[in-house]
């Protein structure tokens, strides 16, 4: 653990009323200090690091001229929200971050009253404080909504609709636009900044708008005219004419690390009565810390690392990530199919498609955060005879539910869902896990929803996608590495709606998809032990599901066990509902159906969260032997003890 830096200046602030406090000479030292602790903490905990670092100055600096929390400052996405998190009171707690019981590692509304609104997936900041800030207005009440928002995430068709609806806030909203990524600006020096101070003004806004009031006397082709002619000459000078378009008045660009240029402009804002304003902030990820400025990409999530190298903690050697095994396998399908495309919403690298992008970079496709865009982007690709892979976690997937719907399912498009970190996702908490994918999926007609139980699996079930063009077909694995079996050198073609027995017995019988089935495995051993007969099926299919084996399961077993890891209304769900319609548990078969709980599980280490979840190997056990009737104290205090 790296030693906790010396931050007698930091040591001073519990909140933001003690930073308002110090003198604006002191901002400088402040930040400095705050950097280093970010650094600390998250070289302790791992987490998110370059994006912190990138707005420690723009921290300090809204914090100190807005009246937070009143003022209500939301963070976009959420994950550059530590050196936030340090200022507001939870200084003590900060070496928790993502860790169970912690600190979480977005901004959450029951964490503090500092955070306003919850936010973990991209792009919401602008329409909740719109939101803040038209309830204020009504209300009567003070306080500004401020979205703070990655140029990333602006990529993404919810900012815009936002925007285009902003006007009816007037000044009590601020967007800040932070362009960490250079996408938009070029560099920005000393004029930029006095430009930016200048038409940020109370003397500029207050000319401006009596120039207003006066174009609003002459005949309407000369207003127009008037209008044009104000927007180009800022236009000229500073861009933004998007912006103003959308209704917003544009400030900038300006140099995100430097307070002196900030502070300045953000007080004019906040004394503003022309409004929405955007402010346009250049800043750089990793800011401070020269191994994050070098590699943005490796240290915007990283493992615990040392302070003094930058070198990070590496993971024992063990099977490959269920990622990089899809992105592999999808790049070789592609090497003797040219119509096999592969679509991404700003995850490349996450979901393994580097390396499809390295092999066939003609037809990899990086949308940016629009997950929308890229499911309908792939069905109009379908309808025109390619191969279309859409890539999406399965949480974000969530964000094109009505795409998959409307443009893929009802038309019946063959569009390939690989759905990555489906199930419990461990530090990143609640908001990625994808416990909701069959659910939603297997409930659409025309859709076919696999499961991979194990690497091996998947790369069949690639190759499955590959081969099934009657329509729409997904995929489903999760975060994390694989088991540890043996990858194929051929993978085979699966027949849809089939599944398989992996162990045979007599008594009991546990119908697993999905990666649950190295506990079912597991349980079936102490079931063995005990002296219950147990077989276990992998059904690999959760639409359609394999009927005849299910009934096999239910007639010729005592006790029959679903388990899944997705939440209530998937696969269980479906076999409850072709038992029900079939009249099989009319004959008394106990049919119990395991599955996520009905909360919104915290992040923890993934075994613990299993566990807390009801979903391991003593889990199944458990059940098995309460529907048997057995004594299972014995059992529960061993499985928890």
């Amino acid at each position: 653990m790296a030693d906790i830096p010396q931050t007698p200046l930091l040591d001073t602030v519990q909140t933001p009323d003690d930073l308002r406090r110090l003198a604006p000479e002191q901002l400088r030292q402040l930040a400095d200090e705050l950097r280093t602790e970010t650094i600390s903490a998250v070289g302790t905990t791992g987490g998110h690091l370059g994006s912190g670092l990138g707005v420690v100055e723009l921290t300090v600096a809204l914090h100190y001229v807005f009246n937070t929390p009143d003022d209500r400052l939301i963070w976009d996405v959420g994950h550059q929200c530590y050196p936030h998190k340090i200022l507001t009171g939870r200084r003590e707690r900060i070496r928790t971050i993502r860790q169970g019981g912690g600190l979480s590692g977005f901004t959450k509304r029951s964490e503090s009253e500092y955070d306003p609104f919850g936010a973990a997936h991209s792009s919401t900041s602008i329409s909740a404080a719109l939101g803040f800030a038209v309830a204020n207005k009504l209300a009567g009440t003070p306080g500004k909504g401020i979205a703070v928002i990655g140029d990333g995430a602006m990529s993404a068709g919810m900012a815009y609709e936002a925007m285009n609806n902003a006007e009816q806030a007037g000044n009590r909203l601020v967007v800040i636009l932070n362009d960490n990524d250079m996408s938009i600006a070029p560099p920005v020096g000393g004029l930029s900044a006095y430009l930016s101070r200048m038409v940020s003004s109370r003397e500029f806004l207050g000319v401006r708008d009596v120039l207003k009031k006066l174009a609003k006397r002459f005949p309407r082709p000369i207003q127009k005219a008037a209008q044009k002619t104000d927007e180009f000459a800022r236009g000229m000078t500073m861009g933004g004419t998007l912006f103003e378009e959308l209704g917003f008045y544009y400030v900038g660009p300006i140099d995100g690390h430097n307070l002196d240029h900030l502070i300045p402009v953000l007080e004019n804002v906040r004394d503003a009565e022309q409004g929405p304003i955007l402010i346009h902030v250049v800043t750089k990820k990793g800011k401070g810390y020269a191994p994050a400025e070098a590699a943005a990409d490796k240290y915007h999530g990283v493992q615990k690392f040392d302070v003094i190298t930058g070198a990070q903690a590496k993971a024992p050697p063990g099977p490959p990530a269920y990622q990089n095994v899809f992105g592999e396998a999808l790049a070789k399908e592609a090497d003797s199919d040219p119509r096999i495309c592969a679509i991404t919403a700003a995850m490349p690298s996450g979901t393994g498609l580097d390396r499809f992008a390295n092999a066939h970079p003609e037809r990899f496709f990086d949308v940016g955060i629009a997950e929308q865009h890229a499911v309908t982007f792939a069905a109009g690709l379908a309808a025109q005879g390619m191969r279309p892979f859409c890539a999406i976690y399965s949480t974000f997937l969530q964000r094109a539910y009505d795409q998959v719907v409307h443009d893929v399912a009802i038309q019946n498009l063959p569009v390939r869902f690989a759905i990555d970190r489906a199930g419990l996702v461990g530090a990143d908490g609640a908001t990625h896990a994808g416990s909701f994918d069959v659910t939603y999926l297997a409930s659409l007609p025309n859709m076919v929803v696999m499961a991979a139980a194990d690497e091996a699996e998947l790369v069949h079930m690639v190759h499955t996608c590959v081969n099934h063009d009657s329509g729409p077909i997904a995929v489903r694995y999760p975060r994390g590495n694989g088991v540890g079996v043996a990858l194929p050198e051929t993978p085979q073609l699966l027949e849809i709606g089939k599944g398989r027995v992996v162990r045979e017995g007599k008594k009991v019988a546990i119908l697993s998809l999905g990666t649950r089935l190295a506990e079912a495995l597991r349980a079936a051993d102490t079931l063995e032990a005990k002296g219950l007969s147990t077989t276990v099926a992998d059904l690999r299919f959760a639409k359609p599901l394999d009927e005849a084996l299910i009934r096999r399961m239910l007639t010729t077993h005592e006790v029959a066990v679903t388990i899944e890891e997705n939440a209530i209304g998937g696969f269980g769900a479906h076999v409850l509902t072709m038992a029900s319609d079939e009249g099989l548990i009319d004959g008394g078969l106990k049919l119990r159906t395991m599955r996520l709980p009905d909360i919104f599980q915290d992040q923890d280490k993934p075994e613990v969260q299993y566990a807390q979840a009801g979903l391991d190997a003593d889990a199944i056990v458990e059940t098995v032997l309460k529907a048997l009737r057995h004594n299972s104290a014995n059992v529960t205090e061993g499985a928890r003890a």
